[in-house]
């Protein structure tokens, strides 16, 4: 049986894709199973995957369509028997790429918001999103469709070991900062995603600067500030804003980045991708929420906590092309993030800590 995994949005999304890989290959351990993704942060990731047999990244949007087609012609002639939308892919271009690639089964999401317009006729089996579900639950839908018995006690996410990144993350501790073993380590996420105007989901980072600033007073922690280099400026004011308290984390690649959060006693992030990855990682987590569901995508099968103000109005992002926006205007927009405290965020960070010492 040959099977491919389309994971052509983040690296979250990817990654509360694993449990549903996991019970995939353990249902079929004789399978090929190949991923495409668009991004090379997921393919860094799970290149390295033991249930995966190859990924294959492609960037379509820097690409065009004249070379994609022709890569999506290449890929049509391995003769996929299953090929599986990862939740959520409500874009009518990721269901256009199912059906060019030709799979006997194409698998995917009936979607509660425009999903007409996401061209769903293309798949030949289809699950229908539960608002109640999280994500991880939806892609285990998913791949109960491929004949997939899906248990009560679904898997937590999954990061395979990255052995050879141990030692730069041991060299880089001792250059900047010697003697750490001895201190509480918490790491920062303050970027996100910007498509779809995901932008307004980040918490301020004036505000993650004076977080750092206390925790690193209360605690003697070091502060460390993680981010890819499109969150170099952002996270560099934090640092000048900490007094210089917090260590912004310079690595040249996303892995490095992983086996430096592994240090970690605790991980405080926006809802994005590196959150995913530090509940992978089993790291406690702190996670803010604004206007995305914490129903959704929270952290999964880990301990953590979610700050978030229970407005009315949120949440109010929803799975579709459109991108975030607010009803509200001035002061009021996006009042769901924005007026999330450093005092409900410090509170949520001291339970977490004396979490993992008990």
């Amino acid at each position: 049986m040959k099977i491919l995994i389309i994971a052509l949005s983040g690296i979250g999304d990817a990654i509360m894709f694993t449990p549903a890989l996991q019970l995939l290959k353990k249902q079929y351990p004789q399978a090929e199973i190949d991923m495409l993704s668009m991004f090379r942060g997921v393919s860094d990731i799970f290149e390295r995957s033991e249930y995966l047999t190859q990924v294959f990244h492609w960037d379509f949007v820097k690409e065009g369509a004249t070379r994609s087609l022709g890569f999506l012609r290449n890929l049509r002639k391995k003769e996929y028997d299953i090929s599986i939308n990862v939740f959520p892919a409500n874009r009518k271009e990721y269901n256009i790429i199912s059906f060019i690639i030709g799979a006997q089964k194409r698998l995917g999401t009936d979607y509660l918001n425009l999903n007409k317009s996401s061209f769903p006729f293309l798949l030949t089996h289809r699950t229908k999103e539960e608002d109640q579900l999280h994500n991880v639950e939806e892609n285990c839908l998913l791949v109960e469709l491929a004949g997939v018995k899906i248990p009560k006690d679904i898997p937590p996410l999954q990061i395979d070991s990255m052995p050879e990144f141990e030692i730069s993350a041991q060299t880089w501790f001792a250059k900047n900062l010697p003697n750490s073993e001895h201190h509480t380590i918490i790491g920062i996420h303050a970027g996100s995603a910007i498509f779809k105007n995901q932008i307004n989901k980040r918490w301020d980072w004036k505000k993650y600067a004076e977080l750092g600033i206390l925790l690193r007073k209360e605690y003697n922690a070091k502060i460390l500030i993680f981010g890819g280099p499109e969150e170099r400026e952002l996270n560099e004011q934090i640092v000048e804003a900490s007094k210089q308290t917090a260590t912004l984390v310079t690595v040249p690649s996303l892995l490095a980045s992983i086996a430096l959060m592994k240090r970690c006693h605790l991980f405080v992030s926006n809802d994005s991708g590196l959150m995913h990855i530090a509940a992978a990682l089993q790291l406690p987590l702190v996670a803010i929420f604004g206007y995305t569901s914490h129903v959704h995508t929270r952290p999964w099968k880990v301990k953590h906590e979610v700050v978030r103000h229970d407005l009315e109005c949120s949440p109010c992002f929803y799975f579709s092309p459109r991108p975030a926006s607010c009803k509200f205007q001035g002061e009021d927009e996006f009042k769901c993030i924005r007026r999330i405290e450093v005092s409900e965020v410090l509170a949520a960070c001291r339970r977490m800590l004396q979490v993992d010492k008990n």
